[in-house]
């Protein structure tokens, strides 16, 4: 697997897109006033280790660091997450979650915006 964007030939002169790794790749469309950062992601799955996992963590978080906060930064992807309807995420996700319980997938991306991101 991989991440990608396909890039219209008439705003290909604004944008860079970066491969950091397999699994991340980001486009940076240059704006006016500030610059507009889309993250694709591939998160490693379920099975994989926890290394792995943590890793990629890691490696997503060095990016976001990576861009001045000014920057609009859109994170999207697959990130093989279930999240739940435990109590502790219905204030960030609220109650129309399809699964009841969250995968160890579902907690890192549900704790993602709790690592200063």
């Amino acid at each position: 697997m991989g991440t990608g964007f396909f890039v219209h030939q008439r705003i290909a002169s604004a944008v860079r897109v970066e491969f950091v790794s397999d699994m991340v790749s980001y486009i940076v469309l240059r704006g006016r006033w500030s610059n507009i950062i889309v993250l694709n992601v591939h998160a490693p799955s379920e099975e994989k280790s926890d290394e792995s996992k943590g890793s990629f963590y890691e490696e997503l978080e060095q990016i976001f660091y990576y861009f001045p906060k000014y920057h609009m930064k859109i994170l999207l992807g697959d990130f093989n997450a279930k999240v739940g309807r435990e109590k502790i995420f219905k204030p960030t996700f609220g109650n129309e979650s399809l699964h009841q319980y969250s995968n160890d997938n579902g907690i890192r991306y549900s704790t993602l915006q709790h690592r200063k991101i």
